[in-house]
């Protein structure tokens, strides 16, 4: 599943006409370095949630059939926050294990290193990737503990916004209702039931214009 639902404030105004999953870096739109790095996986079903003029993101990207993927569309009347939007969509995720990736961040990270981690999630509910902390957050968010992940320790690493899922972890929101992601994981996190592992390779959390044109220069200079 692919997280387009966001509305972009701190993207303005160039989220103001354009959905900020079809905003452009290195001159394709930072959805489809996502669904081109899935495919490349071997990942062809996708689940695309969308709000904010999410009919533009169906109309670009379509049945996914151009890029070798199948996809899906979870609308949302409005942005239901992560965890409410993945709950949402779970009719059409299925029962078992699934990928979850923010459009809104650009990432190398290879998708078949979490595949490998489905088989060794029979006892855990998510299986999360971490990140160093970037500038703009350098506090971090959760303690990477050998395999593990928790809540709190030192040092705290960022979580990147790719994670694998037991789809009982949101068994309990109901279907439309806004519900974050945080607090679900650090309740799992307490109970020992997430794993993880760091990713050492680029990753950019494309929030501001700013980053998106720095992005978008290194993109096109390599």
């Amino acid at each position: 599943m692919i997280l387009a639902a966001g509305r972009g404030e701190r993207m303005r105004p160039l989220t103001d006409s354009t959905p900020k999953p079809l905003l452009e870096a290195g001159g394709k739109p930072l959805i489809v370095w996502h669904i081109e790095n899935l495919a490349r996986a071997g990942i062809r079903e996708l689940v695309i949630n969308h709000a904010h003029l999410g009919q533009q993101i169906e109309a670009f990207l379509g049945d996914g059939s151009r890029y070798g993927v199948s996809i899906h569309y979870s609308p949302e009347a409005e942005a239901l926050e992560t965890a409410g939007g993945i709950a949402n969509a779970l009719p059409l995720l299925g029962s078992d294990p699934f990928l979850v990736v923010n459009g809104d961040v650009f990432c190398d990270f290879d998708y078949n290193l979490l595949i490998r981690e489905e088989a060794r999630l029979d006892q855990q509910t998510a299986c999360l990737v971490l990140v160093d902390n970037p500038p703009h957050h350098p506090a971090g968010d959760f303690f990477l503990d050998g395999t593990k992940i928790r809540a709190q320790g030192t040092p705290l690493l960022t979580f990147s916004g790719i994670g694998l899922y037991r789809p009982q972890l949101f068994s309990a929101i109901p279907r439309g209702s806004k519900a974050p992601l945080a607090p679900l994981l650090r309740e799992a996190m307490n109970c020992g039931t997430v794993s993880g592992m760091r990713h050492h390779g680029r990753w950019v959390d494309v929030g501001t214009p700013g980053r998106l044109a720095m992005l978008d220069q290194e993109l096109r200079k390599n």
